[in-house]
């Protein structure tokens, strides 16, 4: 694998130098590394591999030079603004934000899940958002070998899905002391139903991520799938209660096989030791916990699964490490 010119726009972001880490643990081939990050900045420092590297302001020149991939995690807005620049200069863009998610010229893709159309892209691919993201690897299995109907999500998210903000609230509410830079009402000791803006179909906007993005991603308008996205006082990882509807007869076993089998997948299903997914084993880890898995008696070919996984690393800075990593054993 030849080493490749990467740059990372939000490199001095949560998921930015999640970015960073995940790169140097998996020994991405790497020739030359650039930072880019809004303008306040600029100037401050990286380490990488022993080298420092200089934050540059995010410009519109910036991609005037010779880069293969770049890893973006910088906000929507710039995402919009810089993607398309980006991609007209050659580079490959793997974009972190939900600018482009649902754009039928841009494809949405979990490695294990969807990994041919990485190669269907147009300059710029989307990653999921993270709650998505380890629910398709959960669900990829059941959809190829029983196929799904019907989809009920009920997640329960850590303050890290909000940034530097949510974890302040959290660190800060524990103390007593009241924030709200990020939401609405204190995160310490509560749960909170609202996972950003409300829509006016009763949903959030996160709701209607994990409706859309199911549908693109396994490629299958016909999933009826409903949501509740649920904000925990918990700072890592996001732990999802999912009930599924499938189309065909299974045996617990046999789900249980396919999970087993199914890469990425830790199965941690035995309940009579205690033994089921805890976030405080995701922790800094990029596979996905499954566990409680039983059937539901109340559907035909109904069954639960609890499913947990690290938001900033599988839900992020990892699932767009292994596309650039797809994308540099084929240049």
């Amino acid at each position: 694998m030849k080493k490749l010119n990467v740059a990372i726009v939000g490199a001095t972001g949560m998921v930015g130098r999640t970015f960073l880490k995940v790169l140097d643990e998996r020994n991405f081939p790497i020739e030359n590394l650039y930072c880019f990050a809004s303008k306040k900045s600029e100037g401050s420092i990286i380490k990488y591999r022993g080298k420092e590297i200089i934050v540059e302001e995010l410009k519109e020149d910036s991609f005037d030079r010779d880069i293969d991939i770049a890893l973006f995690s910088a906000g929507g807005e710039t995402s919009l603004k810089f993607s398309p620049i980006a991609a007209s200069k050659g580079v490959i863009v793997i974009d972190n934000s939900s600018a482009f998610r649902m754009d039928p010229e841009v494809p949405l893709v979990v490695p294990e899940v969807n990994p041919d159309d990485i190669f269907k892209h147009k300059g710029i691919i989307a990653n999921p958002n993270c709650s998505t993201i380890q629910a398709m690897v959960a669900l990829k299995p059941l959809h190829e070998k029983y196929g799904i109907k019907r989809i009920v999500y009920s997640t329960y998210q850590a303050v890290s899905g909000s940034g530097v903000k949510g974890m302040k609230d959290l660190e800060e509410g524990l103390k007593g002391k009241e924030l709200n830079l990020a939401y609405p009402h204190s995160i310490a000791n509560n749960c909170l139903p609202h996972i950003d803006v409300f829509m006016e179909n009763g949903y959030t906007k996160e709701e209607m991520k994990m409706v859309n993005e199911t549908k693109k991603i396994l490629g299958d308008d016909s999933l009826k799938i409903t949501a509740t996205a649920v904000r925990v006082p918990m700072f890592k990882c996001h732990s999802e209660s999912i009930n599924v509807e499938l189309k065909k007869e299974f045996s617990i076993e046999e789900i249980k096989e396919s999970f087993e089998k199914f890469d990425g997948i830790v199965l941690r299903d035995d309940p009579s030791n205690n033994i089921y997914p805890l976030a405080t084993e995701a922790v800094d880890t990029d596979e996905v916990y499954i566990g409680r898995i039983r059937r539901d008696f109340s559907v035909e070919n109904g069954i639960n699964i609890w499913v947990v996984a690290d938001n900033v690393r599988k839900g992020a800075a990892s699932n767009a490490v292994q596309i650039a990593e797809k994308i540099a054993i084929n240049m």
